[in-house]
């Protein structure tokens, strides 16, 4: 006689329901979207179907459309005229520059939409890095770093950002943003801090997307070895300890172990971003008929929330709201 018998549980829709672990809805996403200067300008990218580069009133349109199926949140990525890029990435706190016209206008046209704010050089460097290059002898410099990104993180704040993103991996840099915040007044601005940033082969569609990818060398010594894990644990400890209010792993689905050891070490919200290169693999595979568009993105971000992952930052966020709305 058999006694345990697990597909009693599985044996119709009510019953898997009830006893399902992780569930998924529109509340956990974060839609990323590419801003571009110029009006009335919606131009596809070719590395990643379905996605484009807005300009202010096409993105603004998009954001109305996202909210209004429960998508409450978006990442926004400016996409920086060559001729702003400079060595010392000034663009990044001009105060009229595209981001902060783009984050003004998101939170005026959607007051309800959060808007989280990117912290990198790289959109606005000639170099292509996220931190400022030594001309001499080629290094990233990191303490010079801090004070551009302390300026740029205000700048967002003071634009309307409720969340600032520091995805460059400077030692220090959450601290440092927290503390120029708290001086500024704006100690309720959150940290979304990329505590698990890899020096991935899969980041191609995104510097497509932005035209960021560095003019020389990578970005090994500052991302992490992907190679890793361990490593990934130090580096959430130290953004705990330098007030970050949520902790993210990025890339996504080659690194589920990273989010569930997060998860595990951390009491705050672990969010996974689910990135360019996954994006398109799947995009790619459904558009040759070898996967089910719609059940592989359910599936995939499925996996992001049973590894862990409190929040998903992802280029399905408008499918899979729809989806999920039906």
């Amino acid at each position: 006689m058999m006694l345990n018998r697990p597909r009693r549980n599985r044996q119709n829709e009510v019953i898997r329901s009830m006893v399902r672990e992780s569930y998924l809805s529109p509340d956990h996403l974060i839609a990323p979207l590419f801003v571009i200067d110029g009006k009335n300008q919606n131009i596809p990218i070719k590395s990643m179907p379905g996605q484009s580069r807005l300009s202010i009133d096409e993105l603004v349109k998009e954001v109305k459309e996202l909210y209004s199926l429960g998508v409450k949140c978006v990442a926004l990525f400016p996409a920086i005229d060559e001729k702003l890029k400079t060595p010392d990435a000034r663009e990044a706190y001009n105060r009229d520059g595209l981001n902060f016209r783009s984050i003004r206008a998101v939170k005026e046209a959607v007051p309800g939409m959060l808007v989280m704010g990117d912290i990198a050089l790289d959109p606005y460097s000639s170099d292509g890095h996220d931190g400022l290059v030594d001309p001499k002898t080629g290094e990233i410099m990191n303490d010079p770093t801090l004070e551009v990104l302390a300026k740029q993180a205000l700048c967002e704040a003071e634009a309307g950002a409720d969340i600032i993103g520091p995805s460059d991996m400077m030692d220090g840099r959450v601290g440092y943003i927290r503390m120029a915040l708290d001086e500024s007044s704006h100690q309720n601005k959150l940290i979304m801090s990329y505590t698990a940033k890899y020096a991935s082969s899969f980041y191609g569609p995104f510097r497509d997307a932005l035209d960021s990818a560095p003019k020389k060398g990578d970005k090994k010594t500052y991302q992490m070895d992907p190679a890793n894990s361990t490593e990934a644990l130090r580096e959430a400890e130290l953004d705990m300890a330098e007030g970050a209010d949520i902790l993210m792993v990025k890339p996504g689905l080659p690194y589920l172990d990273i989010i569930y050891r997060l998860k595990e070490m951390s009491t705050l919200p672990i969010a996974a971003y689910n990135i360019s290169g996954e994006y398109a693999m799947l995009k790619a595979a459904a558009q040759n008929g070898w996967l089910d568009n719609d059940k592989a993105i359910l599936e995939t971000l499925t996996c992001f929330r049973r590894a862990g992952a409190d929040i998903i930052l992802t280029y399905f966020a408008k499918e899979a709201a729809k989806l999920l709305n039906k």
